[in-house]
């Protein structure tokens, strides 16, 4: 017998699909792409890269991503300000290397991809690495400006932050060829 979601579960899931769907579609394919990576899902380089320059991009962020299973060991429970830095420093290097590609236009974009890629303990810690990372001297002064007004002012000082775990885990979805999904006549 298969297990049943909750109602409030699957409202959540719906939002959580509403928001992603609310991205633009480069957005949405690097989140894809990011989470492929990020959570050892699919051959990355095989689904995702179309040149030589997006195969160079995939092969860096795996690099990086490997930080990832520490980081999420790293997560402090506090704001015990020794945990603090073996976390962030090396999270605010991976999302530096996100918001870098381009893709990761908007803070909710940056949050969605990174509650899933290291869960939703977090939370807390998301608007701190993205400041920090949005205001690194490698992006462009104007993509500078945008990530950084894309964060409201409720997330940047929420008092307090969820504990429940992203539900939607966006996939690749291959396309329908809509001539063969017609009904006979």
């Amino acid at each position: 017998m298969g297990s049943r979601m909750k109602p409030a579960e699957g409202a959540m899931t719906l939002a959580e699909m509403k928001e992603f769907a609310s991205f633009p579609a480069a957005t949405q394919r690097y989140i894809r792409r990011s989470l492929d990576i990020g959570l050892d899902r699919d051959d990355a380089m095989m689904r995702w890269s179309r040149d030589v320059v997006e195969a160079a991009s995939i092969r860096a962020q795996a690099r990086l991503y490997r930080a990832l299973p520490d980081l999420r060991l790293l997560v402090p429970d506090d704001a015990d300000l020794a945990a603090v830095e073996p976390f962030l420093a090396p999270l605010v290097t991976l999302v530096g290397f996100d918001l870098g590609q381009g893709r990761l236009t908007s803070f909710s974009a940056f949050r969605f991809l990174y509650e899933r890629l290291i869960g939703a303990e977090a939370r807390p810690w998301l608007p701190s690495a993205f400041c920090a990372a949005a205001a690194l001297p490698h992006l462009h002064p104007e993509l500078r400006r945008q990530l950084l007004q894309s964060i409201s002012e409720a997330a940047a000082t929420a008092s307090g932050w969820s504990n429940r775990r992203p539900a939607f885990f966006p996939h690749w979805v291959e396309k329908v060829d809509n001539g063969s999904a017609a009904l006979p006549h």
